[in-house]
């Protein structure tokens, strides 16, 4: 695994402290890999969003039912696509 040194505020460190101290998380980097996976995820749906968008402004809306796009948002975060 790769280490890293990173700085945080004095705000940021004492939110952290209180995850571990509340043993939400073993560790500060528990912690911070926890919070990097959830962005990694959020960034796949922004991705999928972006893409729809994208489509449907070059070609005309999708066809897909807002039905359809929900469940396959929800499938996105969940990591299934």
């Amino acid at each position: 695994m790769a280490r890293q040194s990173i700085s945080f505020t004095k705000p940021n460190d004492e939110w952290l402290k209180v995850q571990v101290n509340n043993e939400e998380y073993a560790s500060k980097s528990e912690l911070i890999n926890d919070l990097i996976r959830q962005a990694r995820k959020q960034q796949v749906q922004v991705d999928f969003i972006r893409a729809k968008l994208d489509r449907s402004e070059s070609g005309g809306f999708t066809d897909d039912s807002k039905e359809q796009i929900l469940k396959q948002s929800k499938s996105m975060l969940n990591g299934q696509i």
